[in-house]
């Protein structure tokens, strides 16, 4: 379907970037193959580091004259297979666009390249006393832009909502070689389509984005914790429900069962509280005056003891908060760590998680496939990760797909969806039918072709 590089392409390439940022080395090649998608391995032919959206106007002039793929990538921290050059063909690194552009102070914005690693744009918006706080687990290596493309929603989205929530506009370079601006620095804009919104989320299939508008907010000044244990899941996620009932936002609540704390204690050699107990919900607050945060932890600990809690653990100082949220952040590489695995990404209402989990076990239960759950309970988020643990390899690939077809089936017969993070992908496509009728398919298919009328752009993805 699609050319190869030949010689007269790289000096093409070279002359719009220079020879420094055009790789086809074996080390490059290899580092650029694959992203944090189990174990999967696609070669580019070439990586090329532009950095400006004049140079990737051209190199997507090029690509078009010989049908050539181009699959952008940013820091590779994705977990559904989104920067993997499923075709091959050029690799277009974003590494160079890193740069903080401007904070505004006066109208609480900012604006950014998109090769700005989302921890560093979060540090340096906490100094000015603002807060962008849309919180991926891979927010230490993963980049702006890849948040963008995914939707990232982290820990926080409860609160404060996703990566959508925060982007007022942006520059992005069509497929075609086009560079447009959406949206802009305004908080209210209904002058024409809503194309911002229909670039981010859109995995890096319909432009690649050189410049985001960010809105931002005033930073926190307090945040104190509850690690509450129970003996049973059901507790454990039915508590979250109730939480809210009593009139309580938290900014964040996370649910992980025994196995992922077991997991996440071996790998970074430290001990949880109640790390023996069979469910944890670790529930944050903040604000800006410790009083009401007081009450509000007084108010979520009557909702969780009618949940037959066997222990709460207060943290207060910021380190101990601190030391809790790493030991969270450290359970997804901990638990991948045990074995071949698949991580799904399924979201449902709050009140249904309870169904959900229980559903995920049941099925895991018939295929003799285990599996270990743990997430974003606030918003619904679970991370059910299905390990091959000591299942024999003809077992495994046998009833993984039936497996996985289930646990699809069972969420969306809950009011959910397939994915409520991490994006279809590569790895998940053949599950979209699942979520999406026939009609609406074709209709995302219809848009992909107006914006990529000769699919360059990260092909086979999504669809």
């Amino acid at each position: 379907m699609y050319n190869k590089i030949t010689p007269e392409i790289l000096v093409e390439l070279k002359n719009i970037t220079g020879d420094e940022f055009v790789f086809c080395d074996e080390e490059s090649i290899n580092l650029h193959s694959s992203d944090e998608t189990e174990d999967l391995k696609f070669p580019p032919e070439v990586i090329v580091k532009p950095s400006s959206a004049e140079e990737i106007s051209k190199i997507f002039k090029i690509a078009n004259k010989y049908n050539i793929p181009v699959t952008p990538r940013g820091g590779g921290t994705g977990l559904s297979g989104g920067a993997l050059a499923v075709c091959g063909g050029i690799c277009l690194s974003m590494v160079r666009f890193n740069k903080i552009i401007n904070i505004d102070t006066k109208n609480f914005q900012a604006t950014v390249q998109p090769g700005v690693i989302t921890q560093t744009f979060q540090e340096e918006t906490e100094k000015l006393g603002l807060f962008y706080p849309p919180d991926p687990a891979s927010r230490g290596s993963s980049h702006l832009g890849g948040n963008l493309a995914e939707c990232s929603g982290g820990p926080r989205a409860v609160k404060y909502g996703v990566t959508k929530d925060y982007v007022l506009g942006l520059e992005a370079v069509l497929p075609t070689g086009e560079i447009i601006n959406t949206g802009g620095k305004v908080l209210k804009n209904v002058t024409g389509y809503n194309l911002t919104q229909l670039i981010i989320g859109s995995e890096g299939t319909l432009a690649v984005i050189t410049k985001i508008n960010f809105r931002l907010i005033p930073l926190p000044k307090c945040k104190k914790v509850i690690l509450a244990s129970f003996n049973a899941l059901e507790d454990a996620t039915d508590a979250v429900a109730k939480i809210f009932q009593k009139g309580i936002t938290p900014s964040a609540i996370e649910f992980m069962e025994k196995a992922a704390v077991k997991a996440a204690e071996e790998r970074l050699g430290k001990k949880f509280p109640n790390s023996q107990a069979e469910a944890q919900l670790f529930i944050e607050v903040d604000g800006n005056y410790p009083e009401l945060l007081d009450k509000d932890i007084e108010m979520i600990a009557e909702a969780v003891e009618e949940f037959k809690v066997i222990d709460m653990v207060l943290a207060e100082d910021e380190q101990k908060v601190q030391d809790v949220w790493s030991l969270r952040r450290g359970i997804g590489e901990a638990v991948k760590s045990i074995s071949a695995y698949k991580e799904e990404d399924t979201v449902v209402p709050r009140a249904n998680m309870t169904k959900l989990i229980r559903g995920v076990k049941d099925i895991s239960a018939k295929y003799g496939i285990t599996t270990i759950c743990y997430g974003h309970s606030g918003d619904g988020n679970i991370h059910v990760n299905i390990l091959k643990d000591k299942l024999d390899d003809k077992s495994w690939h046998l009833n993984l797909d039936k497996a996985i077809r289930e646990i699809f089936e069972l969420t969306v017969s809950l009011d959910g969806m397939i994915s409520g993070e991490h994006g279809i992908g590569y790895t998940q496509k053949s599950y979209l039918p699942i979520a999406l009728s026939d009609s609406e398919l074709e209709l995302m298919r219809r848009i992909k072709k107006t914006f990529d009328p000769n699919n360059i752009l990260n092909p086979q993805k999504i669809f």
